[in-house]
């Protein structure tokens, strides 16, 4: 497995970014795996034992309420990792995280990343914007949810998924938006209706097309431009 990973054209633009030396040493500890559709990375109270560096796919950082309703905080694709807590010395994560778009990637145990992070390079310092972008990216967020139109959050929903899965054609259901949003489906139905009538969008039965990108931006609240533009500016879009 390590000469088949040492000097891969990786996708992750973690692993992408670090000298040949560092993916040297941290490659005979990276594990492919290929990660389903609502497949669960990390349980929120449960220890953060594996960081995983994804390829392709979209996760998604939710937080759950005692009432059954959950809220998307923030997505991570190609351009991060999943596994903050572990990175932060947190060991437990504080939420659920989970594939809401199937792909792949790198799976490597949280223990030997940690020791990495104490050798000098350029990995400490990587996983660091990514930490910083999740933070942005989440703060925003949630002031979205707060004050913004449905119609306005979902195009921003959908563009920060297109930023990660490089493609019109998103696979989500009404159902999903209905939960990363956190309101009732018809809601959802409605507002996708909405962008849809303007020729932002189509939909069929379990995906979402962009039909004119530049159209949903401008659909698009302040925040998606926020979260965007911080991601460049990281170095990670």
């Amino acid at each position: 497995m390590e000469s088949a990973l040492i000097g891969k054209p990786y996708k992750n633009r973690i692993l992408a970014a670090l000298p040949a030396t560092e993916i040297e040493r941290l490659a005979p500890h990276l594990i492919p795996v290929t990660l389903k559709k609502n497949q669960t990375l990390h349980d929120a109270g449960e220890p953060v034992n594996s960081v995983y560096f994804l390829e392709q796919g979209v996760c998604s950082i939710v937080v759950a309420m005692k009432d059954g309703i959950t809220v998307e905080v923030g997505i991570t694709g190609y351009e991060g990792f999943v596994g903050v807590p572990a990175v932060l010395g947190g060991g437990l994560s504080p939420n659920r995280c989970f594939m809401q778009i199937a792909g792949y990637g790198y799976s490597v145990p949280a223990g030997i990343l940690v020791e990495r992070l104490e050798q000098p390079g350029k990995l400490r310092p990587l996983l660091e914007r990514v930490v910083q972008g999740l933070m942005v990216q989440s703060r925003q967020t949630s002031a979205c949810n707060r004050v913004h139109e449905l119609e306005e959050r979902l195009a921003r929903w959908l563009l920060c998924c297109h930023d990660r899965v490089q493609e019109d054609r998103v696979p989500v259901t009404h159902e999903f938006l209905a939960m990363m949003l956190g309101v009732h489906r018809s809601s959802v139905t409605l507002a996708a209706g909405v962008l849809q009538q303007a020729g932002l969008i189509t939909y069929t039965p379990g995906h979402v097309t962009i039909q004119d990108l530049k159209g949903l931006e401008k659909a698009a609240c302040e925040c998606y431009q926020v979260i965007h533009d911080e991601y460049v500016r990281l170095g990670l879009l």
